[in-house]
């Protein structure tokens, strides 16, 4: 500790007021008296490390005309419940470490400073509800042991709660972040409601051992985080990056003119991402999910590449790349290569050679895979998808007959090829029967007639 403690007994470590050398919650009535008589509004506010009853901090505040400037409670711990309301901190907040044996309610308290709740505990209910910070507020390592409401808080210059430990029932439904939340490597024992929040945040590497409900207007962050229970994500006009996730529960994913990001994301639960207006999904690569629906997305530049299990995945409304159509000549067989337009994954352009370098995990074998397994509901993309199964396998070089099949009829499924030939052949055996007809056959030798004979 950087102060001079209370001289009462060694275990008081309070600081101590001139000239007595005690802390307030030690000083007799006439000392305490006078001690509290030399608090003002907007004057410094030092009760470090002291034992704070209910009762001494009401005489406090009354003393402070409920207005106190640079406040330092730092290792001060309340006893009894502690009620800001109306209170007005003009000054900085430093209650580092501090603890709070009954409920703490800071609802409708303003604070026109930093806030700092570093390593405070919590052991009953805390109440943030409707509190205005125009300053940053943290509670980094902070533990709550019963449930935590920041609804329609005010935070000016951003929330931090790293490594924060939220045991009870957490809501900031409403919140208004400022310059953002940060709530790396919290723990939340129970549901999660973080609805309707403007800003961004991120949840990086967090711990959702119950219920998550995600929706804000800024950025949203969930890398790395674990979800024992459901995990809920809104996000409207911003992007939200879930990779490497793992959710144990159900995963719902809503995007409205969105992005999101999936990769090496690990979904043990039914999962379902939609989407609505200009809404992107840019990463599938190394998921895992047994049963994935994809309903209304852009998934042109969606990457598949590694996707644990394609059959699981369900496509509906959604839009891929298209392939280049046109007439390509290469010194390789056959020379001439024609091309039709179709549907497929971002993926294939890698292995073509169209966007970007080589990716190790999109070659000709497995995107072969990735197209067979994929289920898209409409027939137009799963002939696309069928068609582009076997262009893989061929380039993959299975088998000869895989060429022949595309030249001749496009595996089946481009029969106006196989016609063209058939006019072809057709063609080529009425030149052949024209060559050999009357006036080429009249011009033969042996086919000319001779005199005729006399008897």
């Amino acid at each position: 500790m950087d102060w001079v403690t209370c001289a009462y007994s060694a275990a008081c470590t309070g600081v101590a007021s001139r000239p007595s050398g005690f802390c307030l919650a030690h000083l007799d009535p006439e000392p305490l008296a006078a001690a509290l008589g030399e608090l003002a509004p907007g004057r410094l506010l030092d009760l470090r490390g002291t034992t704070i009853t209910s009762d001494l901090l009401s005489r406090v505040l009354e003393a402070t005309g409920r207005r106190p400037g640079r406040t330092r409670l730092d290792r001060a711990r309340f006893t009894g419940d502690v009620r800001l309301s109306g209170v007005t901190f003009t000054g900085d907040v430093s209650l580092d470490g501090a603890r709070f044996d009954r409920l703490a309610s800071f609802f409708g308290a303003r604070f026109e400073g930093n806030v700092s709740l570093a390593g405070v505990r919590f052991t009953r209910e805390l109440s943030f509800h409707g509190v205005t910070a125009r300053g940053h507020v943290s509670l980094d390592r902070a533990v709550m042991s019963r449930d935590a409401l920041f609804s329609q808080a005010v935070f000016g210059h951003g929330l931090s709660c790293e490594r924060a430990r939220f045991d009870g029932y957490a809501t900031f439904d409403g919140a208004r972040l400022g310059d953002g939340a940060a709530f790396r490597g919290a723990r939340f024992g129970r549901t999660l409601s973080f609805r309707k929040v403007s800003g961004h945040a991120g949840f990086e590497a967090a711990h959702f051992a119950a219920d998550a409900y995600l929706s804000a207007t800024g950025r949203l962050t969930a890398a790395r985080a674990r979800a024992d229970g459901l995990l809920d994500v809104t996000v409207t006009r911003c992007g939200v990056d879930l990779r490497q996730v793992e959710v144990k529960g159900p995963t719902t994913v809503r995007l409205t003119d969105a992005q999101a990001d999936l990769e090496g994301a690990v979904l043990h639960g039914p999962a379902t991402v939609t989407g609505r207006g200009r809404s992107v999904l840019t990463s599938l690569r190394q998921v895992d999910a047994a049963s994935l629906e994809l309903f209304g997305l852009d998934l042109s530049a969606c990457r598949f590449a590694g996707l644990t299990h394609p059959s699981g995945v369900r496509v509906k409304e959604c839009t891929f790349a298209l392939t280049p159509r046109g007439v390509r000549v290469s010194l390789r067989w056959p020379m001439l290569r024609w091309f039709s337009r179709r549907r497929a994954l971002a993926d294939e352009g890698t292995v073509h050679g169209r966007s970007g370098p080589d990716d190790p995990g999109a070659s000709p074998d497995r995107l072969a895979a990735l197209y067979a397994g994929l289920r898209p509901t409409d027939s137009a993309t799963s002939a696309d998808f069928a068609f582009a199964a076997m262009e893989m396998r061929r380039q993959a070089g299975h088998g000869w007959w895989l060429s022949v099949s595309w030249l001749l009829c496009g595996y089946g499924m481009r029969m106006g090829r196989a016609a063209a030939w058939f006019a072809l052949v057709m063609a080529l055996m009425a030149a052949a029967v024209a060559w050999n007809s009357t006036p080429h056959a009249a011009q033969r030798p042996d086919l000319v007639p001779g005199p005729a004979l006399h008897r």
